[in-house]
């Protein structure tokens, strides 16, 4: 396995970049066109697969953009171009490419990314609890996955309730009951099943926390490198470079394990076993070491206004979406 960018890769991330330098909102990014790079030609994308796709989220990590980018393209995007039909994704990704926003509710109350959801579909009716749905509101589709099927549902159907719900990075998050809501024969995902779902989901939220981890990284050795304490950058003393190497180990532990996750699925191959420990290593890694880049930049880390704030606030969203560290090692014992 070669984990180097490909040469596709890197005129993604480069794109990203480019628009994330400038603006980190997602209109930006649909703007420059990072929207639209995986969707297919016919709706006025580049078609690219999902390591590009992963890349483009590794990059907005990087900059520690709080963005609809995950929700859209990691949950919604990615699913679709994997589970719908043709016919399916023209209607559900019509206006990804303009700005639209997708999202998917997968958690449940005391549940992160089940397999056997307790939200149940029957007769065409949909009807159960699904917590930490990000933008549910402004979304034009949700993909939700029920213990028969995978559906896509409109946040505005008739029976569909959201609560808005506090989130440590002030994200738009929702609370999304369903009651008794009437699903077309058109809007169930045909053969898709929820494992294959949260699969993808874990890839791409891997994919966005690997480049938190790695922008928290590089800001805060960039910020001991320009801070002097008596008289010299705090960089140089032992201590501190000490903690930045753990924080380094642990940055290159997750990217490894995210693209791995990233390549096995691309290639059709069994990703269980990776899926498992890039869960649980984001879970138990990546809080502490961003506790760590809080620690040495002293004040400044707690300052909201700081990008470091971002950084740490979004991994404890990403860490309580994925049922923090107890829950994911019991996956990987199971």
């Amino acid at each position: 396995m070669d984990f180097d960018l490909s040469a596709e890769q890197e005129a993604v991330a480069d794109v990203v970049t480019s628009v994330m330098q400038r603006d980190l909102s997602w209109k930006a990014l649909a703007d420059g066109g990072v929207a639209a790079l995986a969707l297919p030609e016919r709706l006025g994308g580049d078609g690219v697969g999902l390591s590009e796709v992963g890349t483009v989220l590794t990059e907005v990590g990087r900059h520690g953009a709080i963005t609809e980018a995950l929700a859209t393209l990691g949950f919604g995007v990615v699913p679709l171009l994997d589970l719908a039909s043709d016919e399916q994704q023209d209607r559900f990704l019509a206006n990804v490419a303009k700005g639209g926003v997708l999202s998917a509710a997968l958690n449940e109350p005391g549940r992160a990314l089940p397999d056997r959801p307790s939200v149940t579909f029957s007769g065409g009716r949909l009807s159960g609890v699904k917590l930490g749905v990000g933008y549910a509101e402004s979304a034009d589709w949700l993909l939700v996955t029920a213990d028969t099927a995978v559906v896509v549902v409109s946040p505005k159907a008739d029976g569909v309730r959201l609560v808005r719900t506090p989130t440590s990075n002030g994200s738009d998050e929702y609370t999304v009951t369903f009651d008794d809501v009437a699903v077309a024969d058109s809007d169930v995902l045909d053969g898709a099943s929820t494992a294959r779902v949260n699969q993808l989901a874990l890839a791409m939220l891997g994919a966005y926390a690997d480049g938190l981890v790695a922008g928290a990284l590089r800001l805060t050795a960039d910020y001991v490198a320009g801070r002097k304490q008596f008289g010299k950058p705090l960089s140089t003393f032992q201590t501190v470079a000490a903690q930045l190497a753990e924080v380094y180990i642990a940055s290159r532990t997750i990217d490894l394990a995210a693209k791995a996750v990233i390549w096995k699925l691309a290639e059709g191959r069994d990703a269980d076993s990776d899926l498992d420990v890039l869960g649980y290593w984001l879970a138990s890694q990546a809080p502490p070491v961003m506790q760590i880049c809080h620690h040495l930049h002293g004040g400044m880390g707690m300052d909201v206004t700081y990008p470091m704030h971002r950084y740490y606030s979004t991994i404890k969203d990403l860490t309580r979406l994925l049922g923090g560290p107890s829950h994911r090692l019991d996956l990987v014992g199971v």
